[in-house]
This record gives structure tokens, C-alpha cells and sequence, in this order.
């Protein structure tokens, strides 16, 4: 129809989009190529990469990881910090702001589930109880990942759930092996709230249970956090890190015995030393 073909000749055509020659050249050339790449950010971020998420760093620090004049890198930590990406302790030391040392923690956490996963699973075949690994994130500690036993009665865990630092296995067993600082800013920020009749809620008597967990290596919650159950933990430590995760092995008291204790004691540490060797 005559109309029906005039209509159709007055439609335009999308208008084709020119993509400019420089991004075409850009997408085969190598990634080696360094006429696009931005030096002050490359300075920057590699500052950035020096850092673990859990340890300050100093000015010397920084400048024995990477190649820049010490004026240069002064000059991008105080960028950093002012755009909230690092902060300055009083004594000079930085350190990750939070919105970036979450990220860093998280993957931290991610590397140890996959390491420790054998780990558990063995605890588990081994005494068919449950075993869980635990995570401190910042100033709280949590349930990293957890086997459950197959008993119908068994102790139960939950990932993500946070620890008490006083009352649970791998709470104290993490939080005995921090400076005094960083466990009083843990415990203030938890508190001592008292779970059962055995909880412990003086601060001068946890302190003396942190200095013989470190004495053994092993943590227990005997019915201080749950009644009727008992769960021992090992922190996962190694000589050049700060301690930030443990394993445990929890178990209903009716099945606890002191030959079965004594093994789960040993087995839980012995994890947990493989864990941070792996």
C-alpha cells in the first residue's frame, strides 16, 4: 500500500555509534603498554597492596616494599589518609582504613575455609562430633565454617554467629592470644555477660584463664556458654602473624569422658598446627 511504504521511508535508522580509534588501538595492544597508565595512581595502589589488613605499617616499612624517594611516599599516604583510605596511629604507624580492611579480612577468611576444611572434616570422621572455625573480624569473632556431628543429640553451630570472647572455646582461645589491648577492646565489646552458672564474668580471672590457654594451647567451654555442653578450641598460630582464627571440636557432656577429653584436646591442636603450616 502506498501509504504503508511512505510511513515506513520517514523512520530513521539508529545512528551507528563511532568507537574512537584509541580504544580499538588500546584493546590489542599488550596490557605491558604504559602510555595509558596513570603512575600517581599505580604509586598509590601499590602502597596500598603493602598492607595485610591486620599489622601497621611505618614509613620505613612501606619504603623497604617498594621502590619510591621517601618524600614521594609521604606525600601518597597523606593522599590516602585524607581521602579515608588509610589511618595514622599516634606513634606514625598507618593502617588500612576499615572500608578497606574488611575487604582484606574477608579474603584472609575466605584462604583459611578452604585451607582448614580437611582439617574438619577429619575432627569430624574422627570423633563424629562437631567442629567449627572461628574468624576475628575487626573486634568480634565469628563462625567461620562448621561440620555437625551426626548424632541426634550434638552441639549445634552456626557460620556467622558471633563468639562470646569469655565464654566460648574458640572465643578465649582466640582472644588469649592477643596483646592486652586489642583482648580488652574485644571483651568491652562483647562484655561479660553471664550465659550460665559456670560463665566466668571476672575480668581478673579470665585474664589468669587467657595465661593458661596459652600455657597449653588448648581453650575449653565447660557448660559456660551452653548447659550440658562442652566444646575444647586451639588457636591457629604462627610466628609471624597475629592470631586472628581457632578450630574446636564441641561435644554433649553425657559423651565426654577424661581419656576421650585428653584425645580431643590433642587432636584440636594438632589441627590447628596443620592449618597454619598449610
Amino acid at each position: 500500500m502506498p501509504g504503508k511504504n511512505k510511513l515506513s521511508s520517514n523512520v530513521k535508522k539508529p545512528a551507528r555509534r563511532r568507537i574512537p580509534k584509541w580504544v580499538l588501538r588500546s584493546a590489542t595492544e599488550s596490557a605491558s603498554n604504559e602510555k595509558y597508565y596513570l603512575r600517581s595512581i599505580g604509586r598509590a595502589l601499590e602502597v596500598l597492596d603493602c598492607f595485610d589488613g591486620k599489622s601497621p605499617l611505618a614509613l620505613k616499612d612501606i619504603g623497604a616494599k617498594i621502590r619510591l624517594p621517601e618524600s614521594t611516599l609521604f606525600r601518597v599516604l597523606l593522599t590516602l589518609e585524607k581521602h579515608g583510605y588509610l589511618q595514622q596511629a599516634v606513634d606514625g604507624t598507618y593502617q588500612l582504613a576499615r572500608k578497606l580492611r574488611f575487604g582484606w579480612i574477608s579474603q584472609g577468611a575466605d584462604m583459611l575455609r578452604v585451607k582448614a576444611r580437611p582439617e574438619l572434616d577429619r575432627l569430624v570422621h574422627r570423633f563424629n562430633e562437631t567442629a567449627s572455625l572461628s574468624y576475628l573480624f575487626d573486634d568480634h569473632i565469628h563462625v567461620l565454617d562448621c561440620i555437625e556431628s551426626f548424632h541426634e543429640i550434638r552441639m549445634a553451630n552456626r557460620i556467622g554467629r558471633v563468639l562470646p570472647p569469655h565464654c566460648s572455646a574458640m572465643g578465649k582461645a582466640i582472644t588469649a592470644f592477643q596483646d592486652r589491648v586489642p583482648a580488652e577492646r574485644i571483651i568491652e565489646c562483647y562484655g561479660l555477660s553471664r550465659r550460665t552458672e559456670h560463665t566466668i564474668t571476672d575480668r581478673g580471672a579470665l585474664f589468669a584463664e587467657f595465661e593458661r590457654i596459652r600455657e597449653t594451647g588448648v581453650a575449653s567451654d565447660r557448660e559456660e556458654s551452653t548447659l550440658g555442653g562442652i566444646c575444647f578450641g586451639a588457636a591457629i598460630r604462627n610466628e609471624t602473624q597475629p592470631v586472628v582464627a581457632a578450630v574446636s571440636v564441641s561435644t554433649p557432656l553425657v559423651r565426654i569422658t577424661p581419656e576421650r577429653e585428653a584425645e580431643i584436646r590433642n587432636a584440636v591442636l594438632e589441627a590447628a598446627c596443620r592449618i597454619a603450616e598449610s
